[in-house]
């Protein structure tokens, strides 16, 4: 396949008119970056954020005019009102961003919700602070509901800082049949998705919120999730613009806090926890990870960060306990080899500990099963 040079995207969308004053996009300086990889290529065009709503065919028009160039598998267009916008998410889509194929309302920036067919339930892993082996939990809680028999998909929704990359040595590039969707990469029966997989492990993501907010809506909304009874989303840490965007757009059917014991974790798993609370999406309890810890050579128990912090604040709280998870070092190195624990020890006491929490959470999840949760309106005091 014959590299697809940024030359040659700006060349193509010199042909891009824009009616309202007869300049093709480039002349206008609306093209504010360009991003080409393996055939994927990303825009971002620079607009007076009054002409936004207006300007959606010819976000459209740049999309179709890049994906009609030979060798490119995919092209999505993003809008932008930041003047010095970093580059453009690399995102292998060319779905406009709304609605069409069954996928519901529309999709203006900042607009509809977003629907993803054929997923039964959306959980959010989440923490208020970085370091809790937040990730850790995810994909081994989405590891222990496929092994308990639930069809699971696994989104990497941290733009920031993706893990699952390593976590499930995962190396090759998703694919697109259709320059449409993205195939989800399949690891221990998980279907899974994240910026990672696209952007190399050294770039830097120094993009803004709007820039976030797309790259989430467009791995949740044009990739090939297929039937799943559960998609775990693992959340960045805090309560920033990918934690706001899920809970205002999508149809949480609950999250689920992680914390170490310790004061300082408790306090920022609070602050997550109450904002989940807040927009109206269930928590479905909290998780107490590296809640003690075992030596690996004598079995002795060590309660370096305190124990049973997390559960006591769920008690105060009125949140169920999940369980706790001790910090030892066979699911640190299983993490790090790519074979996290649940799949590469199924039968460990660790391993069981989380089947154990997923089962807790689906119960939870076909208890509470009703129809899709409409969107709330966030109201900042």
């Amino acid at each position: 396949m014959a590299e697809i040079t940024e030359s040659a995207v700006r060349t193509v969308l010199e042909t891009v008119i824009d009616p309202a004053t007869a300049r093709s996009v480039v002349a206008s300086g609306m093209v504010s970056g360009i991003a080409t990889r393996g055939g994927h290529v990303a825009v971002t065009l620079d607009v007076d954020p009054a002409r936004g709503p207006a300007l959606e065919p010819l976000r459209l028009a740049c999309e179709q005019a890049v994906r009609a160039m030979p060798g490119v598998l995919s092209a999505t267009a993003v809008m932008t009102a930041e003047r010095a916008a970093p580059p453009p998410p690399p995102m292998p889509s060319a779905r406009p961003a709304r609605g069409g194929h069954g996928h519901g309302p529309g999709h203006a920036p900042g607009g509809g919700r977003i629907d993803v067919p054929g997923v039964k339930h959306i959980i959010a892993i989440a923490s208020g602070k970085g370091g809790v082996g937040k990730s850790t939990t995810a994909v081994n809680l989405a590891l222990g509901l496929a092994a308990n028999g639930v069809a699971t998909g696994l989104l990497d929704a941290d733009i920031y800082g993706p893990s699952m990359p390593r976590m499930l040595a995962v190396k090759e590039k998703p694919e697109s049949a259709d320059g449409k969707q993205l195939k989800p990469i399949e690891r221990y029966g998980l279907r899974t998705m994240s910026i990672g997989y696209i952007v190399n492990e050294e770039t830097p993501m120094i993009w803004r919120g709007p820039m976030v907010s797309s790259a989430l809506e467009q791995m949740l909304r044009d990739v090939q999730w297929g039937e799943l009874d559960v998609l775990v989303v693992d959340m960045p840490p805090g309560t920033g613009d990918a934690q706001l965007t899920l809970a205002q757009r999508v149809a949480l059917a609950g999250a689920v806090i992680v914390s170490t014991p310790q004061d300082i974790a408790l306090v920022d798993a609070r602050k997550g926890l109450n904002m989940f609370r807040k927009v109206a999406v269930p928590v479905l309890g909290i998780v107490e990870n590296m809640s003690y810890f075992l030596c690996p050579k004598c079995g002795e128990r060590s309660e370096i960060f305190g124990h049973g912090g997390a559960h006591e604040e769920a008690d105060k709280l009125g949140v169920p306990f999940l369980g706790e998870i001790p910090l030892h070092l066979d699911i640190r190195t299983t993490s790090d080899s790519g074979h996290p624990i649940v799949a590469a020890q199924p039968d460990s006491p660790h391993a069981q500990a989380y089947r154990n929490i997923a089962g807790r959470v689906w119960k939870q999840l076909s208890a509470n099963q009703r129809g899709p949760r409409s969107a709330p309106r966030i109201v900042m005091q």
